[in-house]
C-alpha cells in the first residue's frame, strides 16, 4: 500500500530535520519518491512569509 507523509514548516532546516527524523524511521527500499515546494507571500510591504514543505510518497 502506498502512504503520504506531509511536512510543512517556517524555515527550511527545521523541514530538513523533520524529513530527515522521519526518513530515517524508514526502511531506504521503501521511499517511492519525494516531492518539495517553497511558496512566497507578502502580508505587507516589508514582512514575506515563507512555507518550505515537502511530501514523501512511500510502501508502508
Amino acid at each position: 500500500m502506498l502512504r503520504v507523509k506531509i511536512f510543512d514548516e517556517t524555515h527550511e532546516k527545521d523541514l530538513e530535520e523533520s524529513v530527515n527524523g522521519f526518513l530515517k524511521k524508514l526502511d531506504e527500499n521503501k521511499v517511492m519518491d519525494i516531492k518539495y515546494q517553497v511558496a512566497v507571500s507578502n502580508n505587507d510591504e516589508e514582512n514575506q512569509i515563507y512555507c518550505f514543505s515537502a511530501m514523501i510518497v512511500y510502501r508502508a
